[in-house]
């Protein structure tokens, strides 16, 4: 059975489809069968991965709104093992239209049901925000990965975060846990990156990463060219610490020792 991650944080500009589109890749290299599930109407992750959002006939919001079977809107990218159920702009609407439904935190729980035991990892990746997608992608996890900027700001809201998943935790999803903070956007020169670093590690210890991702050119640029940086720069810093990532998630989950 496939281990469903979402990655989450309210903050924007931390890294989260970043980390979504290279983990996924970097499992998919490691010949884990895996799915990114785009679940921002930005569709950052779809164009991402080389496929535009205004193509998209199928993706997140109709299985989830009209119940659409997910197998037929699921996309396979240019990487093996790596497969995409994508988004679109019609999401920004799925809140409002869920507001009725009964089990409306469930719906994309039910949705991917059917393809869990298809794919070794789904990926989730979630809007910066603690709205309904948010909360049925953490609703749907087996585990929760908080991407960390290492800036002044890094730490606000953690908390808050961490709350609201002890808040699902507790009423919609029992299973939940936190598969680990990932520390983002490191800078070796800068004091300040340090000093976030030294904070998490004091901190958060016991769910911190040993990987950390570095501001890498690499990892800026391979959006633009509609692939992960695996498939970019196969050689740059970004795609060896997302490498390292995936290795070190397989090992916390028994696959590598």
């Amino acid at each position: 059975m496939g281990k469903i991650i979402t990655i989450a944080n309210q903050k924007g500009g931390v890294g989260k489809t970043t980390t979504a589109i290279n983990l996924a890749a970097s499992l998919a290299v490691l010949e884990r069968n895996t799915l990114i599930v785009d679940a921002d109407p930005q569709a950052n992750a779809t164009s991402g991965i080389g496929f535009n959002p205004k193509e998209i006939e199928s993706g997140i919001y109709e299985c989830m709104i009209n119940e659409t079977d997910v197998r037929k809107s699921v996309l396979q990218s240019d990487i093996d093992y790596l497969s995409i159920l994508p988004s679109h702009i019609d999401l920004v609407g799925a809140e409002v239209e869920m507001v009725d439904i009964d089990r409306r935190e469930e719906r994309m729980k039910e949705a991917l049901a059917p393809i869990k035991d298809d794919y070794d990892f789904i990926i989730i990746d979630c809007s910066p925000s603690l709205g309904l997608i948010t909360i049925n992608g953490l609703t749907a996890a087996d585990s929760v990965l908080i991407p960390v900027q290492c800036e002044y700001f890094a730490l606000e809201g953690l908390g808050k975060l961490l709350n609201t998943i002890k808040i699902i935790q507790s009423r919609l999803n029992t299973n939940l846990e936190i598969e680990g903070i990932l520390l983002t956007m490191y800078d070796v020169r800068l004091r300040l990156s340090n000093q976030v670093v030294q904070e998490v590690r004091t901190h958060f210890q016991s769910i911190a990463f040993d990987t950390i991702i570095p501001r890498n050119i690499k990892l800026s640029e391979s959006p633009s060219y509609g692939e992960p940086v695996i498939a970019h720069d196969a050689e740059s810093k970004g795609a060896i610490s997302y490498l390292n990532l995936a290795r070190e998630i397989l090992c916390k989950n028994g696959v590598l020792k």
